[in-house]
């Protein structure tokens, strides 16, 4: 076999998971977008846009995107530094911090479903010091803004140790040589994070944010766990569109949609976050 034939093989398994579970269904997805029985059209876009949720779910989606993940990232960067600079119980505080990782999208969405219902924690212990005097309907229809807190709160409290992980990676690539050389020349610890840091962990910051923004564009089981149809978003009219209304055209449109705002997102971060020429770690 000759050597230069090697590395296309080793890419090979990668290449066909791609094309089985990537491009075949993007393909199967845009035709049912631009199609109908009469050929080529662009009625599914047509009647997405003009259905009165889309603006809603459409704002929805950003907004809690917009929300969800500079918080996580703030708390990540906090938690990466704590377990970087420890020296003793690294590993049992890293392993406290990522066991929200091990809970599935709904599951975290029931567990702050069990805190904010009518029954739950939250409304236990208001009534038991008196604050109210009977228990309040947190996620109803009334009360959006708590829904839509909820689920920031559940998603924070869910997927920050993802970020956390990736980080704490990067972070050990950082060579000690370079706070050394910082601390010599007089800069404190938060110069020293803004200065070399931050810099250095481009890399990592890029894969963590393409990841839990993508994520959070497909936020869909903690939504439905906590406010149900109540607070609208993109993946949730996906499902909706496909399963409720039995129509998958304009379902497929819908995930058109939420690729084309995932693929944006991945650029502007590999365009703002990318790699100066000749820059390592």
């Amino acid at each position: 076999m000759p050597q230069r034939a090697l590395p296309y093989l080793l890419l090979l398994p990668a290449t066909l998971f791609l094309l089985v579970f990537f491009l075949y269904p993007f393909l199967q997805i845009a035709i049912l977008a631009f199609s109908s029985p009469e050929g080529f059209t662009l009625k599914p876009f047509q009647t997405m846009t003009t259905h009165w949720k889309f603006g809603t779910t459409l704002w929805n989606t950003i907004l809690l995107t917009a929300i969800i993940v500079p918080i996580q990232l703030v708390m990540a960067l906090a938690m990466a530094t704590i377990v970087t600079k420890l020296k003793t119980g690294r590993n049992a505080i890293l392993y406290i911090f990522t066991i929200p990782l091990g809970l599935s999208d709904l599951a975290a969405g029931i567990i702050w479903l069990a805190i904010f219902e009518q029954s739950g924690f939250l409304n236990s212990v208001l009534v038991g010091l008196g604050i109210v005097e009977r228990p309040v309907l947190f996620l109803g229809y009334q009360n959006l803004w708590v829904i839509f807190v909820a689920v920031i709160l559940a998603e924070v409290w869910r997927a920050t140790a993802i970020v956390m992980v990736i980080l704490v990676s990067g972070m050990g690539l950082i060579p000690k040589e370079y706070y050394e050389a910082a601390e010599v020349f007089g800069a404190g610890p938060w110069k020293r994070f803004l200065k070399v840091t931050l810099p250095m962990l481009r890399p990592s910051l890029q894969t963590a944010l393409i990841l839990r923004t993508i994520a959070a564009f497909e936020v869909f089981a903690v939504v439905v766990a906590l406010g149900g149809t109540t607070l609208p978003v993109l993946m949730g009219e996906t499902f909706n569109w496909q399963f409720a209304l039995n129509d998958r055209n304009v379902a497929a449109a819908y995930a058109l949609v939420i690729l084309a705002i995932s693929i944006a997102s991945t650029l502007f971060f590999l365009r703002v976050l990318r790699t100066p020429k000749g820059a390592t770690i």
